[in-house]
């Protein structure tokens, strides 16, 4: 439940994200990295959420082969 006095439609949005199976992750990340990341992904019309899920994919296929090896 979100803290405070939450309107309905915070309400709704969390339930939805709990049963969509959302979560939120935190980084510490260099400025200058994420500003560049920010930029390419504006150019390359992606969002940054879409683009670093992609990533993560990529990453847990590759792992997941060298495993099988």
């Amino acid at each position: 439940m979100p803290k405070g006095k939450p309107n309905k439609q915070t309400i709704a949005s969390e339930k939805y994200q709990k049963k969509a199976g959302y979560m939120v992750k935190g980084f510490k990340l260099k400025r200058d990295i994420v500003e560049e990341f920010e930029k390419a992904c504006k150019e390359a019309g992606i969002s940054q959420a879409a683009q670093i899920t992609k990533m993560m994919k990529e990453f847990v296929e590759r792992n997941e082969s060298i495993k099988d090896m």
